[in-house]
């Protein structure tokens, strides 16, 4: 009578680590990708608020506010800790910018900028977001150019 064959080899053996180092090594960068598109996300809601000051300044008084204060934005960058500055600006009574400053972020998308203009017209503010110098692929689909 033959003994029937208990374990695996050692190639099979091998085999199922090289197999699990291949996967490994495509999907650390996937999800660090994910972690820092998460982490943007982040200034993107705290934009939100901002974008919404703006938009009922600019439907109450029909015109842009001419700074932060006036309407009632906080500038202060510790409000998220992947941001170094925030900057409202206005470039005409129907024109206005907010600048969030990235940080935080361990990777080449720190220091660069995310820019939402906000213009005005008789049905509201239309908000588009573009990004001076982050890299596309942490963006959200609607910021990509």
């Amino acid at each position: 009578m033959k003994k029937a064959q208990s374990g695996f080899t050692l190639i099979e053996l091998m085999i199922v680590v090289a197999i699990i180092g291949i996967l490994a090594a495509i999907a650390l960068p996937a999800y660090q990708d994910y972690t820092i598109r998460a982490k943007i996300s982040e200034v993107m809601v705290l934009a939100s608020k901002d974008k919404t000051s703006i938009s009922e300044y600019y439907i109450s008084q029909n015109t842009m506010p001419t700074s932060a204060a006036a309407a009632g934005i906080n500038e202060t960058a510790a409000q998220s800790v992947y941001t170094s500055t925030i900057a409202y600006g206005r470039t005409s009574a129907t024109v206005a910018t907010m600048t969030y400053t990235l940080a935080g972020l361990n990777t080449s998308a720190n220091g660069t900028n995310i820019v939402f203009t906000g213009t005005g017209s008789d049905n509201g503010v239309s908000w588009t977001c573009t990004a001076s110098t982050t890299p596309d692929k942490y963006l959200p689909a609607n910021c990509r150019s």
